[in-house]
């Protein structure tokens, strides 16, 4: 049931003062007949040779998006703005950035983002891109877009333009769209870019997205739109973030078979969250991709909520929710010099050609979400 005037920020404070939530927990050719376009043909992946590619991969642009309302985000705004162009800057630096500002905000967020980064008028009402903008997949040597009917995460937050981003999106920019029947956002899902893909059930097999949808039903449709063949499901939790616990701050993937876990501060008592992550490595330690190959996973912890800079009920103090740009890898930066530090070498050691940049997002991560959830990468057509 819709929960009316409530921003994602909000819905995430009320909850964790309920003691839900603890510090870590987030002109178009249309093919609108799903089961027409995804029906199997041969080909690398489940549909016809489509394939949902790695983050890593070479990008045409980022999409990001000018956070619009008082509605929203109160007397944070003026913050999260500033945040947001700190980042868009960072990355406008080494590779294009198109942000999406509400029409008559254009303006404003030029002049604070700076040159290196394209705005256009597209309206808007979050900054939440990774979950706004379609799912990119290329197919047939062309870079398509799979549409996934974003709902403000089941009717949690308005969206009434969020909703229509997706679309909008794929008509300028004269990409096809993939239509799907299933109900989801960009930060569900994380893939190796070889046909595995890993979520959380709790994200979408829900009855806020897709009601009577059973699990291997979604399976089935997410292997039609994104042309993946192997799906490994985490149970997530349901109910206690506004996201129903997207994967993007709990597992990455940093190359073929090698993911990164999200792990609490050594010390922290064990809560939903922590119990997750733990269900999530038996998991992963258990499973293999799409190659038959085993998976090595690789935990990091999360800073000192000690010695954090940034504050709120909603804080989202895990490193997994980092961008993977074409010559820089965005990572957040906590406060905590120690564990922020680690992080850094953790991700030269997986992305040794990259530059490691290091991002202060505190007013973004106190509304539940942090660089990976504010950017979506396009690939560029091969890769």
């Amino acid at each position: 049931m819709p929960i009316p005037d409530l921003s994602r920020r909000s819905v995430l404070r009320s909850l964790a003062g309920a003691g839900a939530l603890a510090l870590g927990l987030t002109a178009c050719s249309e093919l609108d007949d799903p089961d027409q376009d995804g029906a199997a043909a041969p080909g690398t992946g489940a549909a016809g040779g489509r394939r949902f590619g790695a983050e890593w991969e070479k990008h045409t642009r980022t999409f990001m998006a000018w956070p619009a309302s008082e509605n929203v985000w109160g007397d944070q705004l003026d913050d999260v703005r500033k945040d947001i162009a700190g980042l868009a800057a960072a990355i406008g630096a080494r590779e294009p950035v198109v942000l999406m500002a509400r029409p008559g905000q254009e303006e404003a967020a030029r002049q604070a983002c700076g040159n290196d980064v394209e705005v256009i008028p597209l309206p808007v009402d979050d900054l939440w891109a990774r979950d706004t903008a379609p799912v990119f997949v290329e197919e047939g040597g062309k870079v398509r877009g799979v549409d996934f009917n974003f709902s403000g995460w089941g009717n949690k937050q308005e969206h009434g333009n969020d909703a229509k981003v997706a679309r909008t999106l794929l008509t300028k920019y004269g990409i096809d769209r993939i239509a799907t029947p299933v109900v989801a956002e960009g930060g569900s899902f994380e893939t190796d870019g070889l046909g595995t893909l890993v979520l959380t059930e709790s994200s979408v097999v829900n009855a806020n997205r897709n009601p009577g949808m059973s699990r291997d039903r979604v399976e089935e449709e997410l292997k039609k739109a994104l042309g993946v063949t192997k799906v490994i499901w985490l149970a997530g939790v349901k109910g206690k973030d506004i996201t129903d616990a997207h994967v993007d701050c709990l597992m990455r993937f940093v190359a073929p078979g090698v993911v990164l876990l999200d792990k609490a501060f050594p010390g922290t008592p064990a809560d939903v969250w922590s119990r997750s992550a733990d269900q999530a490595k038996s998991v992963l330690k258990g499973a293999t991709d799409a190659r038959g190959k085993k998976i090595e996973v690789i935990e990091l912890s999360q800073p000192d909520p000690d010695r954090i800079t940034g504050r709120g009920d909603a804080f989202v103090s895990s490193y997994m929710n980092f961008y993977i740009g074409g010559k820089g890898v965005y990572l957040p930066r906590f406060g905590d010099a120690r564990a922020d530090d680690q992080a850094r070498q953790v991700m030269k050691e997986h992305f040794p050609d990259r530059e490691i940049v290091s991002v202060k997002i505190d007013a973004i991560a106190s509304g539940g979400g942090g660089i990976h959830c504010a950017t979506h990468d396009q690939p560029a057509t091969g890769g």
